[in-house]
């Protein structure tokens, strides 16, 4: 019978089937939301498919996002009406049929301030309302996604009291969507995929790729594997280029900062903050679940080889700071910043700055061997993306399936709005695990050892550590603290929970829990 259920045993014994010399329609290469995405897709056809991951699901660009949802604003500020469009229609297909349970509904306020920013705001205005055409086309209802409006200045202060009050002339209030985690979200993608048979294995580092097979290194055991396939998919990001030097990309890094919500005077309502000397760029103060603020994001260019985890340099720092104080009526410090991330964006390579390539996807074919890569693209539009690969897979191979079914495929854990109002289980649970929270509750209820949170400070709990080694593929602390709950985007949080979590890892794994 095939689960949802990622475990280090399920890995052991797929990884075994397919070396020993078991062929599948489809094997992915990345497991970041557009790899999970591609198996999905081809499971889902009813193809038989395999993923390969060098170290976790989403350890890559994909949990460095800003956690949005977004119907395109800044494509139709650049004339790419058509990636709008895409962005807006995806949101709508996350939010309302395949992750209700992830996504959610945020405020955002731009501020005005002071005459000079008239031009700008009618600009921003008119950009505004253009994307909300879009959603009315892409359908999403205004009960979720309301329509833009101006604010007076009493209404900006209380939706963000952080704001400086000398010169503010109000400002305009837009709705997006949102996810409460983008790791959360490519797990969710991987387990559904499991359920519809997919074989997804972590700790497995490809170092040879071809048309037709992969070898590749278990990381766990240090012995190499050749795993064969009709089609190989190159779905590594950033890192494409590494794998077949005829794909040439040129990454961006996006700086966030990690603050404390508190000493920003933030509410639950985003702040977009014009870039000086831009038109229609916006640093964002972006508020999180838990009373903390991602404040984001840089757009440079990066040169050489990308770092499998990327450093965040002093400039990209003080950026965002500079910025976001211009509108605070607390300027921020480097005391204010309790972490920091930066993802790279695998843009296809072109003249100009990072800043202005497009974001478009792109399926290209190595004329040497034959393997496909899918590259560029957001986060909003994966599935699409993986939707395209996964049709020139099938036609580059002449494998017998039909029309992709993600579009209305929900993943695991997720329901109806109202249906998720009603699941018996702390909300905040609700939100990480959709209709799967009360089995998590359930965990540190039969052992109250595994209620408790993880130290001081925290509402992570040991089941949910449990939870994430019997059921989401972790492996080991990291994949815990990184990946599954995040408390890792904050040194001092992940530095309390290691130890505690490193042992009910060892113990789960063992079956002692």
């Amino acid at each position: 019978m095939i689960t949802a259920s990622l475990t280090a045993r399920r890995r052991t014994r797929e990884l075994d089937e397919l070396a020993s010399g078991e062929r599948v329609d489809v094997l992915v290469v990345g497991g970041g939301v557009t790899g999970v995405g591609c198996a999905l897709d081809a499971a889902s056809r009813g193809l038989s498919v395999a993923l390969v991951e060098a170290h976790d699901l989403a350890f890559g660009t994909s949990r460095w996002s800003s956690k949005l949802v977004h119907g395109g604003l800044r494509y139709l500020a650049h004339g790419e009406f058509g990636l709008a469009h895409e962005s807006a229609v995806e949101r709508d297909i996350l939010m309302t049929r395949t992750a209700p349970h992830l996504t959610r509904s945020t405020a955002q306020v731009f501020p005005a301030y002071g005459a000079n920013s008239r031009a700008s705001s009618l600009l921003t205005r008119g950009g505004l309302h253009a994307g909300d055409a879009l959603r009315r086309i892409a359908r999403t209802p205004s009960s979720l996604l309301p329509r833009p409006r101006a604010v007076p200045p009493a209404e900006a202060l209380a939706l963000a009291p952080g704001l400086r009050r000398q010169g503010l002339r109000g400002g305009l209030l837009a709705f997006d969507g949102a996810l409460t985690d983008d790791a959360r979200l490519v797990v969710a993608i991987a387990r559904t995929a499991a359920a519809h048979g997919g074989r997804i294995l972590t700790k497995l580092q490809a170092t040879e790729l071809h048309g037709d097979r992969v070898v590749a290194r278990d990381r766990l055991s240090g012995s190499t594997v050749e795993l064969r396939a009709r089609q190989v998919v190159n779905a590594t990001g950033v890192w494409a280029g590494s794998l077949l030097p005829s794909v040439r990309l040129r990454p961006s890094r996006g700086t966030h900062l990690v603050l404390d919500a508190r000493r920003t005077g933030l509410g639950e309502t985003s702040v977009m903050v014009p870039v000086p000397g831009e038109l229609n760029r916006f640093v964002l103060m972006l508020p999180q679940p838990g009373g903390r603020v991602y404040l984001g994001l840089t757009d440079e260019p990066l040169d050489g080889t990308p770092d499998d985890v990327p450093a965040v340099p002093d400039s990209d720092v003080d950026f965002l700071l500079t910025v976001a104080s211009s509108v605070l009526e607390r300027s921020l410090t480097r005391d204010d910043v309790l972490g920091a991330f930066a993802g790279l964006r695998p843009l296809l390579e072109a003249d100009g700055s990072t800043a202005d390539l497009s974001r478009k996807h792109a399926v290209l074919t190595d004329p040497d061997r034959g393997v496909l890569t899918v590259v560029g693209g957001k986060l909003t539009t994966y599935r699409r993306m993986a939707e395209d690969a996964v049709t020139a897979a099938i036609r580059t191979a002449g494998l017998p399936a039909g029309r992709s079914r993600t579009a209305r495929l929900p993943l695991l854990g997720a329901a109806s709005r109202p249906q998720l109002g009603a699941v018996d289980a702390p909300p905040r649970l609700v939100a990480k695990y959709g209709t799967e929270a009360p089995r998590v509750a359930a965990l540190g209820e039969v052992d109250p050892e595994l209620g408790r949170p993880l130290f001081d400070g925290t509402d992570v709990t040991a089941a949910e550590v449990v939870w994430a080694v019997r059921h989401e593929g972790a492996i080991d602390a990291d994949d815990v603290l990184h990946r599954r709950t995040r408390l890792g985007l904050v040194t001092a949080d992940a530095d309390a929970a290691r130890e505690r979590v490193a042992d009910l890892v060892s113990r789960t794994t063992a079956g002692l829990t």
